[in-house]
């Protein structure tokens, strides 16, 4: 699975670095390196929304306090 996370400018002042530390946390304490890549990418164009993170080609907004909860609902049922 691939998530790819924005690091442009609008979403780096959202928290796109918490959000990727929090990834990396989540994807450790699962044990799902193996089955997982994290990217990033600048300016989706969706700036608006958020810290913009893609699994494949769906797009979520997530912030710094909601990425527990993202990873719980969204990746952990698409990976297992």
């Amino acid at each position: 699975m691939l998530i790819t996370i924005c690091i442009g400018s609008s979403c780096h002042l959202k928290g796109s670095r918490s959000v990727i530390q929090g990834l990396e946390k989540k994807i450790r304490e699962n044990n799902l390196a193996s089955k997982i890549e994290l990217n990033g990418s600048f300016c989706t164009g969706e700036c608006e929304k958020g810290v913009c993170v893609k699994i494949d080609e769906e797009l979520f907004s997530v912030s710094p306090e909601t990425v527990d909860k993202f990873f719980e609902e969204e990746v952990l049922r698409r990976v297992h």
